[in-house]
């Protein structure tokens, strides 16, 4: 299947090997593998060109499994998890690529209760069957067809359910938001007309599967430029760009700043604890040292994780954890199903804000202690030899290490000129992936530049 089949969901080209005919059979493979006739799988799909004929598909080979459908139709990611509980189904798919540009569409699958489903559980066999259909051909129809139920109304519901954690207080913001022409032009209009106090500045909020004005990806800083520019030129408290799905956000400050995933994680922590004190509170093992500290600053318990939606809304779920983020801008709540939702970021934000006279660049500055590179992706011909190699040369020099994730070694203190990093493989591509963390810009680099020569590589662009 030339990798459709990622770690965490089904993702590829249109027309190279994802065909309607494979998201028909990828429907008949969940129906027959993960499903049971007679359930019923909470139905939504994004703006892409080939959305509608990719859902329509996946719905007819559920139902020929005999599995009904609830079709939402077009709607966000997290809006598919809410539907998934709203409507008590079995489980759910929301036909999206995400951020991937407009030549790619796939298939975010989870279970009941909105429970992520990753290739290792469950997706391998949805591959199997796949496979084993294209060369035998599908199985004949089953005697008892599904039904497919059409939802109407659905996105009043949601957002009346979302304005339910709204708790603004009475300070007036002028918001700037670039949907990218992605999902989040589907629903942000709406949200904010609800709440006049803000005023919407919106950019790119038609919904265009093409993506004309740039990939909508906010976690490549090109992709941020234009909410940067924005905001400076009409001097707004606030920037949010969301990507294709609206799952994920970023945010920029009054000044046209980014803020970076890791430290919004900390700042959403901090309001979250407020609430539930003591709770613990989720942070990807790349993100910036001062996350922890600040996460037990504010009372809270700081739980590190693996890199990936699967396993943080697992995490969440094992510890009791109320919220989690990550870096690549997936904030996860307990309160959304215990699941991402880039709306509810923006409305912990704004809740914030709203109830504060300090701007948003006052509130993160105390969480910008120390100095570091960012993701950076190496090509090389053997990672596994790679990260042996790196894990020999630092445990030479009593670094401590751990495998959570990749590599992580850390030698001494931060707080006092000690430094950090994670180098880990790409579930996706033939890359490792670094993130390296100092107390001062010149330790960063001088750290940096000792790692790159040990890894014989110089950084892949345009990841």
């Amino acid at each position: 299947m030339a990798g459709i089949f990622k770690a965490y969901d089904i993702r590829g080209l249109v027309g190279d090997f994802l065909t309607p005919h494979v998201a028909y059979l990828i429907g008949r493979a969940l129906a027959a593998r993960i499903f049971r006739a007679g359930d019923s799988l909470a139905l939504t799909r994004d703006m892409r060109t080939h959305s509608p004929e990719m859902f329509a598909e996946l719905s007819r080979g559920l139902r020929d499994g005999g599995v009904n459908t609830v079709e939402v139709g077009l709607a966000p990611t997290p809006m598919n998890y809410w539907a998934i509980n709203r409507f008590n189904t079995a489980g759910g798919v929301q036909v999206t690529a995400s951020h991937n540009g407009p030549a790619y569409n796939g298939f975010k699958v989870s279970g009941k209760n909105a429970t992520p489903m990753d290739y290792d559980g469950t997706l391998r066999y949805v591959e199997e069957f796949v496979l084993d259909a294209l060369k035998t051909g599908a199985p004949a129809p089953g005697a008892t067809p599904g039904q497919a139920q059409q939802v109407e109304g659905a996105l009043d519901e949601y957002l009346e359910w979302m304005n339910g954690f709204c708790a603004f207080g009475s300070k007036k913001l002028r918001v700037g938001i670039d949907a990218g022409n992605g999902m989040g032009g589907f629903f942000l209009s709406q949200f904010f007309e609800k709440h006049p106090q803000f005023e919407l500045v919106p950019l790119y909020f038609e919904l265009d599967g093409t993506f004309p004005n740039h990939e909508a990806d906010p976690l490549k800083a090109e992709n941020l430029h234009d909410t940067e520019r924005l905001v400076i030129e009409r001097n707004l408290d606030l920037g949010v760009a969301f990507d294709g799905d609206a799952d994920r956000c970023m945010f920029v400050d009054e000044n046209g700043d980014s803020v970076s995933s890791d430290l919004l994680t900390a700042l959403i922590a901090g309001e979250v604890l407020k609430v539930t004190p003591g709770s613990p509170i989720l942070y990807d093992l790349r993100s910036s040292q001062a996350v922890p500290q600040w996460i037990e600053e504010h009372g809270g318990k700081p739980v590190r994780g693996r890199v990936g939606h699967t396993f943080m809304k697992r995490l969440l779920k094992e510890t009791g954890a109320r919220f989690g983020g990550e870096l690549s801008g997936h904030y996860y709540f307990a309160d959304c199903y215990k699941t991402d939702s880039g709306l509810m970021a923006l409305i912990q934000i704004l809740n914030l804000l709203s109830s504060s006279e300090e701007p948003m660049s006052q509130h993160i500055a105390p969480l910008r202690r120390y100095s570091a590179t960012g993701e950076i992706n190496y090509r090389v011909t053997d990672a596994a030899a790679t990260l042996k190699k790196l894990e020999e040369h630092y445990e030479a020099q009593g670094a401590r290490l751990d495998h959570l994730d990749g590599l992580t070694v850390e030698l001494g203190d931060i707080t006092t000129g000690g430094w950090w990093f994670n180098l880990r493989s790409s579930n996706t591509e033939p890359l490792l992936r670094l993130n390296l963390e100092a107390l001062t810009p010149t330790q960063r680099d001088e750290h940096l530049k000792e790692v790159q020569g040990l890894l014989g590589a110089e950084p892949v662009t345009g990841h």
